[in-house]
């Protein structure tokens, strides 16, 4: 089941952010905190695959994907930030719609990428079991999620002093463990350091610890996709 109260304040919100996001999109993707995603995007996922680019916002990561030879549809829960993908890119589908009910056949896509996206669900589990629902088996799901230092995660706090939020506390330990108990094989990980955090940190756990985003790829077992509910 949706939370549709939930994912309607998630929409607003969104659509709030929507303002200023196209500023920061560019730099954020070429420079910043998503620069190592597409690079590590590409170690998993062959040219030329059908991807699904969930929480697309501006569409900015969608295209890079695109120019880089990929099939690629973009879908976000905002529709502000959709009418401003349209605007801005060619050549690329983009749709207004919800990661917990995607309006897509089951395993229509070779790829998913999803980049601080899984935060704003209600239900991340949901989530993750949609898309593997539309991912065909052995497909690839590059996922990013923040870290416990992260800035965004402030949009969670209020939650402490009984205020009603829309972004969830999962931490990249939580969301690995959770992807494979529910159908995904990790088969690579990548941090995103926090600025000023050390870079060459051993341990795994440690590195989430100090990272702005934990990046992962996940393969998908083998097998029929789950029906939808």
């Amino acid at each position: 089941m949706i939370d549709k109260k939930w994912h309607e304040k998630a929409e607003e919100k969104w659509d709030q952010f929507s303002g200023n996001w196209g500023e920061r999109s560019e730099k954020m993707w070429k420079e910043g905190s998503r620069k190592k995603v597409i690079p590590f995007f590409q170690s998993f996922v062959p040219e030329k695959s059908s991807v699904l680019d969930i929480g697309c916002g501006d569409g900015e990561g969608s295209e890079m994907l695109h120019n880089k030879g990929y099939d690629v549809t973009g879908v976000d829960l905002s529709s502000k930030m959709i009418e401003m993908a349209k605007q801005r890119r060619e050549g690329i589908q983009f749709l207004q719609a919800d990661l917990a009910a995607l309006p897509f056949d089951e395993a229509e896509f070779d790829g998913v990428m999803v980049i601080n996206c899984l935060e704003w669900v209600a239900s991340p589990l949901q989530g993750i079991e949609e898309i593997k629902r539309v991912v065909k088996p052995g497909g690839v799901m590059i996922a990013g999620i923040l870290g416990p230092v992260a800035g965004p995660r402030t949009n969670s706090y209020p939650r402490l002093e009984g205020e009603e939020v829309v972004c969830n506390t999962m931490m990249p330990w939580e969301f690995e463990r959770l992807a494979q108990n529910h159908g995904w094989i990790v088969e690579g990980r990548s941090s995103v350091p926090k600025e000023g955090a050390p870079e060459d940190l051993a341990n795994p756990m440690f590195e989430q610890a100090v990272s702005f985003m934990t990046l992962f790829a996940l393969r998908k077992k083998d097998g029929s996709a789950p029906e939808r509910e």
